[in-house]
């Protein structure tokens, strides 16, 4: 019987092929048992025993089982490098998750290899596991870019979205049940130790591999080298992508580049945000042309191109826009329709509303902290200060303290606990719709007033998974909401929805229109001469339901009973009625804040910062 390697500290068993093959003379100890010792320096007597007790069983075991042995031996060292390899080479976009894309040499698995044959044993350990540990991290942050791209159609910043996860958790929560909540994120912290654990195994696993066959791995990275260089100096491609590749570095220098730009951008921000168009315009002279008018701004969440194009939402959805139109112009209502890109896109909606009211570009959380702790005018706050308008939020997705509404201008927030609302929730949504509007209605908007009326208004019911979604009812019949018990119980389960991309697009259309026509018939019901209304989407909504590569626009409308409203923006040349032509004029959303100033009359007075 030949004689074979012995058995490494972490048990694993050889590959059947003699010591002194590829060992240098002299008859080094076995590296796997002095590896597994290594780390903590000279063992008890007792522990030295059983170690060595359970090595001789080992050895035993594989003189008595050699074809087993080294079939256990090329299975875990043959897994150990798919692991590597599939870490390297793992896409960070689902569509691009497909088999050709693991057809690749990857550089880094060669450089491993040439590190790890020039080191000696104890600093070949300590390499095995930083390589291990720096695989853990690309592949936490590679499903971290699948998941971002999927629900907000970008990837993952380091700098800047892991305060979002909070707000993740508390989503879920919110739509799947605190008990889900609890186990997504036990199971996500799970998931990352337990990929830690295999990757370092699996590291190590192959430095001991690769030293015990010294002289073979070394002709092996050699090859490998050359073959690799070749490639990439002809461009050789496969399933068209280069056979030489430099994904797994590539993807932590674009991670680092985005952390990097991230920081600085702040820096310049800061700065950006203290210089105003209307930073120093007298009270006076702030929307001059709108004195007397109850102005309303509305965003309607997830409202976005797609639910007036796409094929499977935008019919039901233009049906709603032009039935509602054609009411309110019965009730003699007139609107003009045109397209803002908002700067977020399927989350994120306090950046959608705040870059439309600020006139600042804000696409990430650390913009937003900066900005709202600032004192930037917001297109809402200039009301306010024009001591014309008592100003008002109403918000039914607030369910805690929300100190922005001092930024925001406003005189009083009725958020989701001051409403009255005594229903069901919709999933995240806290209430109805068209519950929240009348709720408005009763407590703010109906009451005598000796001021006109400014009012920041965010509507829910679109909001993601989309079930269950409200159904009109009458308006004499809402009450506390109740109504909607039996409603509630009938609709939808969210995980239902949340696995059907089809039925996640088809109800996500529905819950559009119920929010349009909930607005639609509020303002056809409780509007007046005086009433004008500027409603919009916050932002499209993720791209498994818009699409991928959707646009980032959102709808947007002005509707007036007074002509002299909409004659102010009619070189806007927006398109006449609640549905915005394809071709209809598309802006930027932080250039909304001064068009809209500039529009009714303010006049420019900058401040620098």
């Amino acid at each position: 019987m030949p004689v074979f390697t012995r058995f490494s500290g972490s048990s694993q068993p050889g590959d059947g092929v003699p010591e002194a093959e590829d060992e240098p003379a002299g008859g080094e100890r076995e590296e796997g048992e002095r590896e597994a010792t290594a780390a903590s320096g000279p063992a008890p007597e007792a522990s030295r025993t059983s170690l060595g007790h359970r090595l001789t069983r080992l050895r035993t075991w594989r003189t008595r089982h050699p074809r087993t042995a080294r079939a256990l031996h090329l299975t875990t060292t043959a897994l150990a490098a798919a692991l590597v390899l599939g870490a390297l080479l793992l896409p960070n976009t689902l569509p691009a998750l497909k088999a050709a894309a693991f057809a690749r040499i990857p550089a880094e698995a060669i450089i491993g290899a040439v590190v790890v044959l020039a080191l000696p044993r104890r600093p070949r350990l300590v390499a095995a596991v930083l390589y291990g540990l720096g695989l853990t991290a690309l592949t936490t942050v590679n499903l971290l870019d699948m998941g971002f791209n999927e629900y907000l159609g970008r990837g993952f910043n380091a700098a800047l979205d892991w305060d979002l996860l909070p707000d993740a958790q508390a989503y879920v929560e919110d739509t799947l049940g605190g008990g889900v909540a609890t186990a997504v994120t036990v199971g996500a912290v799970v998931l990352i130790l337990l990929v830690a654990a295999v990757m370092v195994a699996a590291t190590i696993r192959l430095a001991t591999v690769l030293a015990r066959h010294r002289v073979r791995a070394s002709k092996g990275a050699l090859i490998a080298g050359t073959v690799w260089v070749t490639c990439s100096a002809l461009g050789l491609t496969l399933f068209g992508g280069p056979i030489a590749s430099e994904r797994g570095a590539g993807a932590l220098r674009v991670h680092a580049q985005r952390t990097v730009e991230s920081l600085r951008d702040e820096a310049a921000f800061v700065k950006q945000s203290k210089a105003d168009t209307f930073g120093n315009t007298p009270p006076g002279q702030l929307l001059p042309d709108l004195r007397g008018k109850d102005v309303i701004f509305t965003f309607i969440e997830s409202y976005g191109r797609s639910a007036v194009e796409d094929p499977i939402m935008a019919p039901g959805v233009d049906r709603t826009l032009d039935t509602s139109t054609k009411a309110l112009e019965k009730a003699g209502f007139a609107a003009r329709s045109g397209w803002l890109t908002s700067a977020t896109y399927g989350g994120s909606s306090w950046l959608g509303h705040s870059t439309t009211m600020s006139g600042l570009w804000i696409d990430n959380q650390r913009r937003y902290r900066t900005v709202s702790a600032g004192d930037h005018l917001t297109l809402t706050k200039a009301f306010q200060k024009t001591g014309a308008w008592d100003t008002v939020g109403v918000m039914p997705g607030v369910q805690k303290g929300w100190p922005e509404e001092k930024w925001y201008g406003l005189d009083k927030l009725y958020d989701s606990r001051d409403l009255g609302y005594r229903g069901p929730k919709f999933s995240w949504s806290t209430m109805p719709d068209q519950y929240a509007l009348e709720a408005f209605q009763r407590q703010v908007h109906g009451k005598k007033r000796d001021k006109p009326l400014m009012s920041f208004v965010i509507l829910t019911s679109s909001h993601q998974p989309w079930a269950p979604i409200p159904k009109m009812v009458g308006w004499d019949e809402l009450g506390d909401g109740s109504v909607f018990d039996a409603i509630q119980k009938a609709g939808n389960k969210a995980s239902d929805v949340l696995t059907d991309t089809t039925k996640s697009r088809e109800e996500y259309g529905k819950s559009i229109q119920y929010s349009v026509t909930s607005l639609a018939q509020w303002l056809e019901r409780y509007g007046t001469d005086d009433t004008v209304l500027v409603f919009l989407g916050d932002h499209q909504p993720i791209a498994r339901v818009s699409g991928n590569g959707a646009s980032r626009d959102v709808p947007v409308s002005i509707v007036a009973k007074d002509p002299k409203v909409l004659d102010k923006v009619a070189g806007w040349n927006w398109t006449e009625g609640l549905k915005p032509d394809r071709d209809a004029p598309v802006w930027k959303m932080d250039s909304f804040r001064d068009r809209f100033l500039k529009a009714f009359g303010s006049t420019p007075h900058p401040s620098k910062g």
